[in-house]
């Protein structure tokens, strides 16, 4: 049995979910970011499963877009952490095996804003991240998102956030938002 899990973002919310699965004897055949794969026993267990997710503040996903949604947010958070470097429209086309603007229009309607949009508040969050954890330049960060330069992304930046990246350093309030709170 396979299921699409909303909110399911990050390898934490993977752990915590294999976690509570394990302790309810639940088996967990195979677990990616939005998707959990259950041995064939698991069907009779369905109504403990939405309660986990729930509990955990997941949700199960039944409507065929919505299961989009989640497949694309999916790719692009993948695309953020593995240093994307062919065009964005392609990349998920090729990862959905869909046509881009049929993708497009119905990721907008249902998040309310563009496919684009969301993949820069990804790329945001993660040079959050990058300036936290002060191991690498802002070039080199720029480099590592595929920025066709630093200064395109301090622009981004500021304009996203309010405030330069290095006064992000410098102030160090580090108001990140969690992977499922973007949009």
């Amino acid at each position: 049995m396979h299921i699409k899990v909303k909110n399911m973002v990050c390898d934490r919310c993977k752990g915590v979910l294999k976690q509570e699965f394990r302790n309810a004897g639940i088996e967990v055949v195979h677990m990616d970011l939005g998707e959990v794969q259950f041995s064939d026993g698991a069907q009779e267990q369905m109504k403990h499963i939405r309660e986990i997710l729930v509990k955990n503040g997941f949700e199960l996903i039944e409507d065929v877009n919505d299961s989009h949604i989640v497949d694309i947010k999916k790719h692009l958070i993948n695309a953020v952490n593995n240093d994307l470097r062919q065009n964005l429209s392609k990349y998920l086309s090729e990862k959905m095996n869909k046509d881009y603007s049929a993708l497009s229009k119905m990721f907008s309607a249902k998040e309310g804003l563009t496919i684009e949009k969301y993949f820069i508040l990804l790329k945001i969050e993660r040079v959050k991240e990058e300036i936290q954890m002060e191991t690498k330049t802002f070039s080199e960060i720029a480099y590592d998102l595929n920025y066709k330069s630093s200064s395109h992304l301090a622009k981004q930046f500021k304009s996203i956030t309010g405030m330069s990246m290095s006064e992000y350093r410098k102030v160090q309030d580090w108001n990140r938002k969690p992977l499922d709170e973007i949009v």
